[in-house]
């Protein structure tokens, strides 16, 4: 069985040096956490694979398809794969726990 706190989860990605922290990878799905900090800037480039989003806590806006919308602690985003998004106008430091189907990169070629 693979299970997860999300407590453990934003303590080791808080012990790094990194925004993301990828902790489940298997064929045909991957997840991380995510976290921007308040004023922060989210550098990301489009993904050949399907995403969710799920906000854990903070607030900030969110860009795709020509679309802004805010949000904030249980937001939940789907962003179907190669479309443009970020997260901009963080306000308040964003935890966001990300679903990739399938695993990040899966579809990437070469």
């Amino acid at each position: 069985m693979k299970a997860f706190e999300l407590a453990d989860v934003m303590w080791q990605q808080s012990s790094g040096d990194q925004s993301y922290l990828e902790f489940l990878r298997e064929d045909s799905l991957s997840m991380g956490l995510y976290v921007l900090p308040t004023g922060g800037t989210d550098g990301q480039q489009p993904h050949t694979e399907d995403e969710v989003y799920y906000v854990v806590s903070g607030r900030g806006m969110f860009w795709q398809a020509g679309e802004d919308r805010p949000v904030q602690a249980g937001s939940i985003l789907f962003v179907p794969a190669n479309d443009e998004h970020r997260f901009h106008t963080i306000t308040e430091t964003l935890s966001i726990l990300v679903f990739f189907a399938p695993a990040e990169y899966a579809n990437q070629k070469g």
